[in-house]
């Protein structure tokens, strides 16, 4: 008998395993052999999730609402969902536009299925989330990336415009933005919509960072957008960020009828409903206070404004001042040269001889930048960048 041999499919072979998980995963290898790291990495909340929310998940329990329940969700939280942005942004869907998915991963993933054929072209800002490539690549469309690095990480109609080609289906935005932290102002992001529209481009608002904005930055979603503007457009959103319920995994999408209706057969035959428990414990983030929500985005706030100037007097980085999510992408490009000649290996660097823990920017697409993720104590923070201070002492001789 031959020895089995392996061989993936042609739809993973083209996949990159995920940067920020493989950084999660280093980092823990360090920490079991002893090393202190500190993790600027994460890309979730330091805060637990809030009480009320774990409170009803004990009592889905104890009403043992542990059964199946309807693959899209079930009524009272595709409900919570819509009112919730009823009641915050004053947008104005229908339960039957929503669908609840395992996490905004999920989402994005069955709204992609269930428009993309293979051939297409899918419009991707740079720096972009790392999943959203991928996903493109597994359903044999192709990505095409927009370069923002010119107007600071901000996209713009015009690029938009300049981009669009005969076989472009669709545009992906992302804002506020992982990794950049970046804001769409809300005027450029329905002009940016508008020229999707004109040229039959669909669109998905990957909204997963929502609440997390600034003053004088203001939290925006697309569905404050006009109806025309909506009809080719999902907004996938989540429970994971906002309310610290990243392992309870809990997404959603908001669109167009026929798109959730064909998500929802996508959804039926990979996961069928999400976690009941976490449904119902759903129900109450969507209901409950938002104290929590302002709570972190006012320690966030205070974090991100000792972060930045911290960064800038580091010889050899600058760093701009972030609209929105936790992330801040330092550019290092006076770094490089040496030891480390890109932001891959100035990441490795960093992590192997200094104990931090971060992204490289080219794992977003962009060299040169390094993400740093600021859901993590003050303390820590300021321990991780005076590593990195002594890093660039060394690298710059």
């Amino acid at each position: 008998m031959n020895k089995a041999e392996f061989k993936e499919s042609v739809y993973v072979a083209d996949m990159e395993v995920s940067s920020t998980l493989a950084v999660v995963m280093a980092a823990e290898r360090l920490r079991a052999q002893g090393v202190q790291v500190v993790d600027l990495g994460a890309g979730e909340p330091d805060f637990p999730t809030p009480e009320n929310i774990k409170q009803a998940a004990h009592q889905a329990l104890d009403q043992n609402f542990t059964r199946y329940t309807a693959t899209g969700g079930i009524a009272p939280l595709r409900q919570a969902i819509v009112e919730l942005l009823r009641r915050d942004f004053g947008t104005d869907y229908d339960p039957a536009q929503a669908i609840v998915t395992v996490g905004g991963k999920q989402a994005l993933f069955n709204a992609m299925a269930a428009i993309l054929n293979p051939g297409d072209e899918v419009l991707i800002p740079a720096p972009y989330w790392v999943t959203f490539p991928e996903i493109a690549k597994f359903l044999r469309a192709r990505p095409v990336t927009i370069d923002t690095e010119a107007t600071r990480f901000l996209l713009t109609a015009e690029m938009v415009r300049q981009a669009v080609g005969p076989r472009t289906r669709l545009l992906i935005l992302n804002s506020p933005n992982n990794p950049t932290g970046r804001i769409i102002p809300p005027g450029e992001f329905r002009k940016i919509v508008e020229v999707a529209t004109e040229h039959d481009v669909w669109v998905i608002s990957d909204e997963c960072y929502l609440y997390f904005a600034y003053p004088p930055a203001t939290p925006f979603t697309a569905g404050q957008l006009p109806a025309e503007l909506r009809e080719r457009l999902m907004i996938c959103g989540s429970f994971s960020k906002s309310h610290a319920m990243t392992g309870w995994r809990l997404g959603f999408g908001l669109g167009p009828s026929a798109w959730i209706q064909a998500m929802l057969k996508v959804q039926s035959h990979s996961t069928s409903n999400a976690n009941s428990i976490t449904q119902r414990a759903a129900i109450e983030a969507a209901n409950g206070s938002e104290d929590s929500i302002r709570g972190m985005v006012a320690e966030y706030q205070r974090r991100r404004d000792w972060l930045v100037p911290a960064l800038n007097d580091i010889p050899g980085v600058t760093c701009d001042l972030p609209e929105g999510a936790f992330y801040v992408m330092p550019n290092v490009k006076g770094l490089l040269g040496g030891s480390a000649k890109n932001s891959a290996e100035l990441a490795r660097f960093l992590l192997e001889a200094k104990g931090v823990a971060l992204t490289a920017g080219s794992a977003f697409g962009i060299e040169g930048y390094l993400r740093i993720s600021y859901a993590n104590s003050l303390e820590m923070i300021q321990e991780g960048v005076r590593r990195i201070g002594e890093a660039a002492q060394e690298l710059r001789g």
